[in-house]
């Protein structure tokens, strides 16, 4: 009986095993709840500009106050900044930067896709992609302008050239995306290359594709005001460039809200276009 009573008392001391707490998952923020916080977001920005412009703790030359902004914009639309209505500069702006994407698109999808298929490809391709890559545009500005003169071929040239590296790396790196697994079965049920390029590579090589379409289209704009640089009569650019030679803050704000609405406008429209084609993406 003494050792029993004892046995349950040592037992009695020894604290029971916690239970490990269970971790409660947050609940995913919903497209609703993230749109209300990017527009809080804006409005908070909004308002510590509107503060710090009317408080005079900026001068005017470096950040014009929003109406002043506004102001401008008007006036471009109606032409009174340089002879020609703002929407003369921005059909301009966009077919430059819209033609020069597309023939990326068209000429860096199947070099990129040759390039992940093909070593031979990859070995004549690589080189010079992966030379000219890190180069801003401005540093073969001169060239282009050297040999295609200075009209609208080298201004397309050059936002081409920017868009067509990450669009043909981002195929090549997509054509990793198909296991060897799914190739091997294709080729087991009798598949031709074409058929094995159509139904097995390019879907999964298509997820990579889009990303690296959104991100020639976002270097696309940003090459737009070296392109428009080029001798260029209209394009939001060219105004940009030459309110910035006589200080006027107010039209190159009003010139990169301009391009950056389009740019925002232009990556929604290609998310968009993810959604549509790639719908299994991120659901693994």
């Amino acid at each position: 009986m003494n050792d029993l009573s004892e046995s349950h008392s040592v037992t009695a001391a020894i604290p029971a095993r916690r239970q490990p707490k269970k971790i409660r998952r947050r609940r995913p923020l919903s497209g609703l709840q993230i749109g209300l916080i990017s527009l809080l977001m804006v409005a908070f920005m909004l308002a510590v500009w509107l503060v710090v412009t009317h408080l005079g703790l900026v001068k005017p030359l470096f950040l014009p106050k929003p109406e002043t902004v506004l102001k401008a914009f008007s006036d471009a639309i109606d032409g009174r900044i340089d002879g020609a209505p703002l929407t003369e500069h921005v059909a301009m702006s966009l077919f430059r930067v819209v033609f020069a994407f597309l023939l990326a698109a068209l000429i860096g999808i199947p070099v990129g896709l040759g390039m992940g298929i093909s070593p031979a490809i990859r070995a004549m391709f690589d080189p010079f992609i992966e030379f000219y890559r890190p180069l801003p545009p401005l540093a073969y500005l001169p060239l282009v302008i050297i040999w295609f003169g200075i009209g609208e071929t080298s201004k397309v040239l050059l936002i081409f050239l920017a868009c067509f590296a990450p669009v043909a790396l981002a195929a090549r790196a997509g054509v990793l995306a198909a296991s060897s697994d799914q190739i091997n079965a294709a080729r087991a049920l009798g598949a031709s290359r074409l058929q094995l390029l159509s139904f097995v590579i390019l879907p999964a090589a298509l997820p990579d594709i889009l990303v690296g379409l959104r991100i020639g289209m976002g270097v696309g704009w940003t090459t737009l005001v070296a392109a428009e640089m080029v001798a260029a009569s209209t394009g939001v650019g060219q105004m940009v460039l030459n309110a910035s030679n006589f200080l006027r803050t107010d039209i190159v704000l009003m010139g990169i809200f301009v391009i950056g609405f389009f740019a925002v406008v232009f990556e929604f429209a290609m998310r968009w276009l993810e959604k549509k084609l790639v719908p299994w993406r991120g659901m693994a």
